[in-house]
């Protein structure tokens, strides 16, 4: 989108939406194929365990859930929409969290014991709407801890022209919010950086 809802003829996913990332003649859009083959392509960075790695399933199972479970959980929460349980392939977000609980009180990451590219998604999700409304009459306290600890990350600190959280914010969940916010006049451009 170009900031005043209309599609951006310059953007390349297919529905003009965010993410999609271009690498030499490869096109790869939505957060967890993009998570995925980052952690494919970068294996020296270890942002996922490699084919063959036992890991490798938990890995791929956490990105396909956050994209299938997780956000739709997320969207039908925010619009007020309760979930049709027996047609639709995701919960409602109160099931979703008491899952990620469980699960973080046993590994300190989304997909094991190291930081993966699915921590990305998920680590940014809930940091976002963590002490929000939004998220007030949800169990959350395994996912606290969880979010702290990925924004404990020597990547996740700020660099030194950072100059606020609001910034932090922006160098974690994207351009295109900070774009919206500049086309609407709401907001200076941000400080992105990678890490």
């Amino acid at each position: 989108m170009d900031g005043a809802g209309r599609l951006d003829p310059s953007n390349p996913h297919p529905h003009g939406k965010v993410p999609a990332l271009l690498d030499g003649d490869a096109m790869i859009f939505e957060q967890s194929a993009i998570a995925l083959y980052i952690a494919d392509r970068f294996p020296q960075a270890k942002l996922g365990p490699p084919v063959g790695d036992p890991g490798r399933g938990l890995f791929v199972t956490m990105l396909a859930y956050y994209s299938g479970v997780v956000e739709p959980a997320v969207t039908s929460k925010f619009l007020g929409q309760p979930v049709p349980r027996g047609s639709a392939g995701w919960v409602d977000l109160s099931e979703v969290t008491a899952f990620l609980n469980g699960a973080l009180t046993s590994r300190p990451f989304i997909a094991g014991d190291t930081f993966t590219s699915a921590d990305i998604l998920y680590a940014g999700l809930f940091g976002y709407f963590l002490d929000t409304p939004f998220m007030a009459d949800l169990e959350r306290g395994a996912i606290n801890t969880y979010v702290a600890r990925c924004h404990e990350r020597p990547a996740r600190a700020p660099s030194p022209r950072t100059k606020s959280a609001t910034d932090r914010r922006f160098s974690l969940y994207g351009r295109s919010r900070a774009r919206t916010a500049r086309r609407a006049g709401t907001s200076r451009r941000p400080r992105l950086r990678a890490g």
